[in-house]
């Protein structure tokens, strides 16, 4: 048997992964980009660009060791101003020399590009003496200084003899190729991701029981596929619904017929010593009948013509305790004044009458409650009755599983179908009363 092993790269890499379809779509295509206009400025660079920047720098350190050959050469005054004044005229550089200056050593900043360390690489190979650079003083010169036995060399070489102007454009290019392909990617992957949310937020709403539109297809072809097969199956459950619905509408009346014939007989019977305990039983019998077949048909049936509206939640729990206490039930209520929420609220008001139902035949004392967290609304049912074990409490949600006798078992099973259908959860759980707790969460 194998197992899958996770490595911490991989959870450290999820964690920063985008969700959504549409970051996860334009990381996909972005890092394969970005790594071949990296490769290519590197190819670039460090090839044709590196090249033609040391062969810059090398002319202006060769000009520059010339001139001090020619310096040493000389001695008089007048035959290195003639020097200076010729590598001024020949190489067009400011250049002079101060006899008897030292060399101030400062720090010396980088610029962006290779030029300077090119140009620091071809001093040192051809002078063996100390040197400054100065980049950023002047926006069109470069300020050398070189240490000489008999003074301080001064040179102001121009900077568009050293400068790459086609480093910048490359960079350019490829920040700029790299922005417009990814907002071409990011605007029609928006159109896409847009046509697939439609489609979850529809299906959602569907499922919730709201009545959903028909999605008009648009979008990549599978997109408009997923969209027309969703409209076809809203369709289908919609007449499915339809039909059902006309179908128990019929099973309702003839079951409920012969129902009303029993009653109406046993209304009719003489009340005798002899018969008045055999009548008072049948009637009995008939209720129950008569309301098992109300229960059957409400599960069948289910909650779904009814459309979902804003519904004042703490009002049906008002109602529902109000219930129950004429029932005889001890109900404590405590819900705040108004939680407003998008149901069915009949179908809910069913639910959770169900469920206090349910907990006031087991129990003496009942407590209802409601309180708003995050983004749902959670609504509890307590009670101090003997509970269900933990094992058997998924059990009684299944239809005809009824936990007590003289139930029809459907009541748990209507309240989970009614609020799953809203996009909710209802487990039970141990309640603090000492009893069973139904927690329901309904999504805001």
């Amino acid at each position: 048997m194998h197992s899958r092993v996770q490595l911490p790269f991989g959870r450290s890499v999820k964690r920063f992964m985008p969700r959504g379809l549409l970051g996860r779509t334009l990381l996909i295509m972005l890092v394969p980009l970005i790594v071949v206009q990296a490769i290519a400025l590197q190819l670039f660079y460090g090839n044709h660009l590196s090249i033609v920047s040391r062969r810059l720098s090398d002319a202006i350190a060769g000009e520059i060791a010339y001139t001090v050959e020619l310096l040493h050469q000389t001695h008089s005054p007048a035959d290195r101003e003639w020097v200076l004044e010729m590598a001024r005229e020949e190489f067009l550089l400011g250049i002079r020399l101060e006899p008897g200056a030292v060399l101030e050593r400062r720090k010396q900043a980088n610029i962006l590009g290779p030029m300077d360390d090119d140009l620091a690489a071809a001093l040192r190979q051809k002078f063996n003496v100390p040197f400054t650079m100065d980049w950023t003083s002047d926006p069109t010169l470069v300020l050398i200084r070189l240490q000489l036995p008999d003074g301080v060399l001064d040179v102001q070489a121009p900077r568009k003899r050293l400068a790459i102007g086609t480093l910048f454009l490359f960079v350019g290019w490829v920040v700029g190729s790299a922005l417009l392909l990814f907002g071409i990617a990011a605007l029609f992957m928006r159109n896409q991701v847009r046509a697939i949310r439609r489609l979850a937020r529809s299906a959602e709403a569907f499922g919730m029981g709201r009545d959903v539109p028909m999605i008009r297809p648009e979008g990549a072809s599978e997109v408009r596929q997923a969209a027309t097969a969703f409209n076809r199956m809203q369709d289908r459950i919609r007449r499915f619904l339809a039909q059902r619905t006309e179908m128990l509408a019929g099973v309702s009346h003839d079951l409920r017929t012969p129902l009303t014939r029993l009653r109406l007989a046993l209304a009719m019977l003489p009340r005798t010593d002899e018969l008045r305990q055999d009548v008072t039983e049948m009637t009995a019998d008939v209720e129950e009948m008569d309301r098992m077949i109300g229960g059957y048909l409400a599960f069948a049936r289910g909650e779904g013509i009814e459309q979902a509206e804003p519904v004042n939640l703490s009002s049906i729990l008002d109602d529902v305790a109000a219930g129950a206490r004429r029932a005889g039930t001890v109900l404590d209520l405590d819900v705040p004044a108004d939680l407003t929420l998008k149901l069915r609220g009949d179908a809910v008001r069913r639910a959770i009458t169900n469920l206090v139902d349910n907990a006031r035949r087991h129990a003496r004392h009942v407590a209802l409650g409601a309180v708003a967290q995050g983004r749902s609304v959670l609504v509890t049912v307590d009670d101090d009755g003997p509970g269900i074990p933990a094992d058997k409490r998924e059990s009684v949600f299944r239809p005809f599983e009824s936990g007590s006798s003289g139930g029809t078992g459907l009541g748990l099973t209507i309240a989970r179908d009614i609020v799953r259908a809203h996009g909710g959860e209802i487990v039970l759980e141990d309640s603090p009363m000492g009893g069973l707790r139904a927690r329901i969460r309904l999504p805001v």
